[in-house]
């Protein structure tokens, strides 16, 4: 069987310029915007990768040092490779009033200097010279552990990628900023491109989250005011086998590229261990000439004749990692490197402005780790017109006995997929009758007015609906239940009102009935808008380009959903209620696979319908369902009936075909464990 290479989600954008535009303060869209809510006191930045958000966080810094009483500044990053981005920085040549400086000292992910960081960090507070650390999370929580609270007064901890925090009362991270908040008058800021976990952990309790100031910058907005990026690609590659017989059929040794092998736990895994991996990997490239010993670099010579610069960062040695990650902390234009091969690095925060590709091994349980990994191909580059993200992922097998490995991996896929086409789609805004009348939708060519949609009714739900849509719909997407409906193995009546407002009432405590509806409306419209098409009478895509005119855009427009028309202008919530607003995600990952594998992907998810056991189908199989095609000419039960009886009869005949295709084959498989 062929290998399948799809891409799923192909976005263009228009490249305004706006988001790399610079204002009189040198300060872009996003950091203009944050700069803004500077006097907060507790900040919660949500801006994607390469938006600005280290730049920002220095502006802020730099203004509370000068007019609001802060004296100590501590920047943590994840990881000591990310710190080069709050290394030291011009700002008074672009307008700013002052510029970052950091001192060598007490920059503690200089990789020239690993002595004594814990002892640094404490001797930060007693120096006065001193107004800014740079740190690791790790650093960060030994350190603190030895500080009484009152050292954090008068101080700024600012916290890069903030989804590392954990409500969870064990969490180290966590742990500092409830110190903080609860026992100092010390401010926060929280950066992050992702304010959600992979655990399903809230990153803040409610009560603290709601004392934070949100800004939030959406993927979209980021990268349809870029200069240079036209398109973003995101991709499946299904492969049969070891990934390493299949990486060069979506390797592009011509495009500067990031490859994340599997951790060895994970079913990806050749079993050869990651250092074995990453050999033949590089062997594959082409010839190694030689390894700069200054450096840690490759230099390996392909077929072709080309010299590329390839980097080990899965490497275990101590000093040969410190040694790679310096020269990639130096680079200064885009012939420094070609392809960097890494496992847990080389993710969040990294930054890398000419790597166009990103090619991951496996598939990712984490939704922050598939965001984050995108990210590092997303950031504006001369030169660079096209990025792409491709996931290999090993092809579900007819023949294997745990289906049910086979149909969670796929599922999770889908949900990556569908999150990352959620998050950079356009936003719109969705208005009452009411509002519509005071405002006509001719005032905004991305208003739409729909019958029966509730007003928001406080500064909660309005803040929620602005700010935080992207990250709510990533928390539903996490739960369980959810995920197992996106296949249709519910009604799309119970996902919307059900499914979908439990969520809502797991992440916001404090909201009254009214003001959940009042958000499950809009997440719902928001989800089947992005999943959908505005197309016009003929079924041709309509574009909406702000300050253009558009004759489709008045009229009758249609928005293509769920293989059917839905008239815009007849729009109400009754009817966007009967649609599944993650079904066009699993129906475009369906399309992209062979029968043979969809058949079985299918026929298991069929068995989730209805929660019958084993003895259950036998009887509806031995009784009712005989009974059933007797008395209509021979006419097997479809799944599709609008009787429920039926689907159920359909789904206990669909369970003894797979029971008896796992017989004769020899599976040993228990359905009834596939729905626990």
């Amino acid at each position: 069987m062929e290998q399948i290479n799809t891409d799923i989600v192909n976005i263009q954008y228009q490249q305004t310029g706006a988001s790399s535009a610079t204002n009189d303060l040198g300060m872009r869209e996003m950091q203009a915007k944050a700069y803004e809510a500077r006097n907060q006191r507790f900040l919660l930045i949500k801006a994607p990768p390469a938006s600005g958000k280290s730049r920002a966080l220095m502006f802020i810094a730099l203004d509370k040092l000068a007019n609001q009483g802060i004296k100590k500044v501590i920047v943590a990053v994840p990881e000591k490779s990310i710190g080069r981005s709050f290394k030291n920085t011009n700002l008074k040549e672009h307008g700013f009033f002052e510029d970052w400086k950091v001192a060598q000292y007490f920059n503690l992910c200089d990789t020239s200097n690993e002595k004594d960081k814990a002892d640094r960090f404490c001797e930060f507070f007693k120096q006065k010279a001193a107004n800014i650390l740079v740190c690791a999370h790790a650093t960060l929580r030994n350190a603190s552990a030895q500080l009484p609270d009152e050292t954090f007064n008068d101080c700024l901890l600012a916290i890069d990628e903030f989804h590392h925090t954990s409500a969870d009362a064990n969490s180290g991270l966590g742990d500092i900023v409830r110190r903080v908040m609860n026992h100092t008058n010390g401010h926060i800021i929280a950066m992050t491109g992702s304010y959600f976990r992979g655990d399903g952990v809230p990153v803040l309790r409610s009560e603290d989250e709601a004392r934070f100031y949100p800004v939030t910058y959406n993927y979209y907005q980021q990268l349809n005011g870029y200069k240079y990026l036209k398109n973003l690609i995101l991709g499946y590659h299904f492969y049969h086998g070891v990934y390493l017989d299949h990486i060069s059929e979506v390797l592009d040794t011509h495009k500067k590229t990031i490859i994340h092998i599997p951790s060895v736990n994970s079913r990806a895994a050749t079993g050869l261990g990651k250092n074995e991996e990453t050999h033949r990997i590089i062997r594959l490239i082409g010839n190694i000439e030689e390894r700069d010993y200054n450096t840690g670099i490759y230099n390996v010579r392909t077929n072709d004749g080309r010299l590329l610069k390839v980097a080990d960062l899965v490497e275990d040695d101590q000093k040969d990692r410190n040694m790679v990650q310096t020269y990639l902390q130096n680079m200064k234009k885009a012939d420094d490197m070609d392809i960097i091969i890494a496992l847990g690095t080389a993710k969040e925060g990294f930054d890398w402005q000419w790597c166009e590709n990103c090619l991951t091994i496996g598939v990712r349980g984490s939704l922050t780790e598939v965001v984050q990994i995108i990210g590092r191909c997303t950031r504006d580059s001369e030169g660079k017109e096209t990025a792409r993200f491709v996931n290999m992922i090993a092809m579900p097998d007819a023949e294997q006995a745990d289906v049910k490995v086979a149909v969670n991996d796929f599922l999770k896929a889908i949900t990556a997929s569908l999150l990352m086409e959620q998050v950079m789609a356009p936003n719109w805004h969705f208005k009452t009758i009411k509002e519509d009348k005071e405002k006509p939708s001719s005032d905004d060519l991305r208003s739409i007015t729909v019958e029966g949609l509730k007003p928001l009714s406080s500064a909660k739900t309005k803040m929620i609906v602005q700010e935080q849509l992207d990250d709510l719909k990533a928390a539903i997407l996490q739960d369980e239940m959810v995920v197992k409906a996106i296949s249709g193995s519910t009604t799309a009546e119970r996902l919307n009102k059900e499914l979908i407002p439990k969520v809502i009432r797991e992440r916001y405590t404090d909201l009254t009935d009214d003001e959940v509806e009042e958000v499950r409306q809009r997440v719902i419209l928001d989800t089947v808008f992005k999943s959908g098409e505005v197309v016009n009478e003929k079924g041709e895509p309509i574009t909406f380009e702000p300050g253009k005119e558009e004759k489709e855009s008045e009229g009758n427009k249609l928005l293509k959903i769920a293989n059917r028309f839905i008239e815009i202008d007849k729009l109400s919530i009754n009817l966007i209620d009967t649609v599944n607003p993650f079904q066009r995600a699993y129906e475009v990952m369906s399309k992209s696979i062979d029968a043979p594998t969809l058949k079985i992907i299918q026929n298991t998810i069929a068995e989730q319908k209805f929660n019958l056991t084993i003895e259950e189908a036998i009887t509806l199989f031995k009784g009712p369902l005989k009974q059933y095609i007797q008395e209509h000419n021979g006419k097997i039960p479809s799944a599709d009936d609008p009787n429920p009886k039926v689907r159920e009869l359909a789904a206990a005949l669909q369970m003894m075909k797979n029971l008896k295709e796992r017989k004769m084959r020899g599976l040993d498989f228990n359905p009834d464990e596939f729905k626990k």
